[in-house]
């Protein structure tokens, strides 16, 4: 009889607890479709798209993006497809182009939602916004009238690139698009050429052959680096190799997509300027300018034109 009892009670009590379960899981999603549905708090959104796989995109940008009042975007073809991709109906919401070339006017009018109380999102063409895309201005005139801005953080071709390069990633120093002529580029080259991080650019495949060469000369041949190309993309490579070894690479066979290269920071045992002038003191007795250069650069493995600069330096002076 005691038994019986107390296994009919453990049948109540394990029925109860179902039906408390299934009630709490009812409530639950009550309370998610609620939240996706209601309407956002007014203020500019910024979330990062997919940078190749569209199912990198988070769970709360395609929230954002379902319930926003006003889409802008970097290009209006791609965010489209995005949103189709995810089954995310306009419903007749204003969907505006902003980039780089927008000026004041268009700023504006996207400022000009905020004014009237509509949320706002920006979102890139791919990646995260102002991170080598546009925005900037955006976010700054929106900043200045009192606006709030909000970010839904997401992927990032530079954080993809640092964390599959193999190289320190404890200290970077990201550095966009180099100029275009080689001249400017050896220039802003020199400037990083003593940080203490990873140097971290974005690259056109048109020019990157070019560049690593410039790298080479500018930073030395032996730095080690990597080339990401098309991260997250069907065709996804990573290159690692002596920045000598990789521009001459690049320069045999050329590459496509998009490019993201990466350079260790500088040796510890790199040259001191004294030694480098005395090598070349003594270099310029019995050599030419160009040829003591040359012989120094490659005894210390410094750049050559570095060597060559110092040694000109020397010459004059002389």
């Amino acid at each position: 009889m005691g038994r019986g009892c107390s296994y009919n009670t453990h049948i109540v009590l394990r029925v109860q607890l179902l039906k408390i379960t299934h009630e709490g899981m009812k409530a639950r999603k009550h309370e998610s479709m609620e939240y996706r549905t209601r309407p956002l708090t007014p203020r500019l959104y910024l979330v990062a798209t997919p940078i190749g796989s569209a199912r990198d995109i988070t769970l709360r940008t395609l929230d954002i993006l379902s319930r926003i009042d006003v889409l802008v975007c970097e290009d209006t073809r791609t965010l489209r497809h995005l949103l189709n991709i995810h089954g995310i109906a306009l419903k007749g919401r204003p969907l505006l182009t902003y980039h780089d070339h927008c000026g004041a006017k268009e700023r504006q009018r996207v400022l000009s939602f905020l004014a009237a109380g509509k949320s706002v999102v920006y979102a890139s063409e791919a990646g995260s916004p102002l991170i080598a895309d546009p925005g900037f201005a955006l976010v700054r005139d929106a900043v200045q009238a009192g606006y709030e801005v909000s970010t839904a953080p997401g992927p990032s071709a530079i954080i993809a690139a640092l964390t599959v390069s193999g190289l320190p990633t404890d200290a970077f120093f990201f550095g966009g698009f180099l100029p275009a002529t080689a001249a400017a580029r050896c220039k802003a080259l020199e400037a990083l050429a003593s940080v203490a991080g990873t140097l971290v650019f974005c690259e056109s495949p048109k020019r990157v052959a070019a560049m690593l060469r410039d790298a080479a000369q500018v930073l030395g041949p032996d730095r080690q680096a990597a080339l990401c190309r098309e991260l997250t993309k069907a065709y996804e490579q990573v290159l690692r190799d002596r920045l000598s070894a990789l521009a001459e690479r690049a320069a045999a066979q050329p590459l496509k997509g998009e490019i993201v290269v990466l350079i260790d920071r500088p040796s510890k045992n790199t040259c001191a300027d004294e030694d480098l002038e005395s090598a070349l003191r003594t270099a310029l007795v019995e050599m030419s300018l160009r040829d003591a250069a040359e012989v120094v650069a490659k005894s210390f493995g410094a750049p050559k034109q570095r060597v060559y600069k110092m040694a000109l330096r020397l010459y004059k002076n002389t």
